[in-house]
């Protein structure tokens, strides 16, 4: 009998893991996109939505939830990297002539032909992204509560910051409109049937996710502070 490490470790294991992992950090984008954009609200709700994220439970909310994401993204990254690798090495085999859409489940287009390399640069991005909001010194106010707010906005400020993030985000929409549908064909649930509609779904997330990133940077950078004018109505 074939043991469970075994068959995960297969080609049908590995994209069934690509696409579990892949739908769970589509839904950890959404959430983190919702969580930006109190933002706009004001410094105070930010702050303290960023406050709850590292105090909730008496802080094991934050680390069960870290602990529960950081396999997730390796195994998304190693599972996408093998696979991609297994099916260059049997097209390398067989060979091709031209590179497009073969039909029926087949979609080939800049997302799908570029989804190592958006995955690359977006996965450099988090790292810097961590290490910038988690480990690097903060502003703390008279109540305890980190200025993650301030952060934010001097952060972009400078224009090779908020240039790179608008570049990464526009390569997130790109690896979201080939990845959801993709996941959904990872896990048997894509026939010709419903793989209309979940390419339509793809697409119309993956354009609204990117607006969505997108528009925090610029915004800030344009305005420097939205909520400036508010007075001191938060840290």
């Amino acid at each position: 009998m074939n043991s469970f490490g075994s068959i995960a470790w297969s080609s049908v294991g590995k994209k069934v893991i690509t696409g579990l992992t892949g739908l769970a950090l589509f839904g950890f984008v959404v959430v983190h996109l919702v969580g930006n954009f109190t933002l706009f609200i004001g410094p105070g709700a930010f702050n303290a939505y960023a406050h709850f994220l590292e105090t909730a439970v008496h802080g094991w909310l934050i680390y069960a939830f870290e602990a529960a994401l950081i396999p997730i993204f390796l195994f998304h990254i190693i599972s996408t990297f093998t696979v991609a690798w297994t099916d260059r090495r049997s097209a390398r085999d067989v060979g091709y002539k031209t590179l497009k859409n073969a039909g029926g489940k087949s979609r080939k287009t800049f997302s799908s032909t570029t989804m190592i390399y958006t995955g690359a640069l977006i996965f450099i991005f988090v790292v810097g992204h961590i290490y910038m909001f988690k480990f690097a010194d903060h502003e703390v106010g008279a109540d305890g509560v980190k200025n993650l707010y301030k952060t934010v906005v001097t952060a972009f400020k400078g224009l090779g910051f908020t240039a790179f993030t608008v570049v990464v985000m526009t390569l997130l929409g790109f690896h979201l409109r080939h990845g959801i549908w993709s996941a959904f064909q990872s896990l048997g649930l894509a026939n010709d049937k419903y793989l209309p509609i979940l390419e339509k779904f793809a697409l119309v997330f993956s354009i609204l996710l990117a607006i969505g990133f997108i528009l925090i940077p610029i915004i800030l950078f344009l305005t420097g502070d939205p909520n400036a004018v508010a007075g001191p109505g938060g840290h």
